[in-house]
């Protein structure tokens, strides 16, 4: 017998193996943690299995279940890895914080915009730092820079007037 019949009377046989137990081979990749994807690697198995020569194999059905598992255990060491890989990248971007060109222009925008606050008038300036930044209660401000509800209201408006149109100019630029 020639090397090429061997392959193609071995490659016969796994195949045969495949064929009568594809059911069994299926259900137990699903029960290994493939679920909808057994269908792909009974496939990805079978051309591993087909593909390669191999002499002749005593016990061929748990030839194929260790098979099926390895390559189950490879998916798994490979996703692992991904999943490791894209942690590490993700951390890495974080790390490194923004670029000095996005710092440079958040440091200009905020200039921006406290400028414009600080155009409204120093009591409306005031009456926003404390309300949005200090988290007074438009009530105690009122009571406490002895101004009645409604113009710390209005004081706000003004304010957010103000951002508004900063925001405005951000979004055309």
């Amino acid at each position: 017998m020639t090397e090429a019949t061997d392959r193609t009377d071995a490659g016969q046989g796994i195949e045969g193996v495949l064929l009568a137990n594809r059911s069994r081979i299926v259900r137990f990749l699903e029960v290994r943690g493939a679920g909808d994807a057994a269908e792909d690697l009974f496939q990805d198995l079978w051309m591993r299995l087909t593909t390669r020569p191999t002499g002749p194999i005593a016990d061929p059905l748990p030839y194929v279940l260790r098979a099926a598992n390895n390559l189950m255990l490879d998916r798994y060491r490979s996703a692992r890895q991904r999943g490791l890989r894209d942690h590490a990248w993700g951390e890495r971007a974080a790390a490194d914080g923004p670029s000095a060109e996005t710092t440079l222009i958040s440091r200009e925008q905020l200039a921006i915009v406290e400028r414009a606050i600080a155009a409204t008038g120093e009591r409306p300036a005031r009456i926003f730092h404390r309300f949005r930044v200090d988290g007074i209660g438009q009530r105690a401000i009122a009571a406490e820079i002895g101004v009645s509800l409604s113009t710390v209201e209005a004081d706000l408006r003004k304010v957010y007037a103000a951002l508004a149109a900063v925001r405005r100019q951000f979004d055309a630029g």
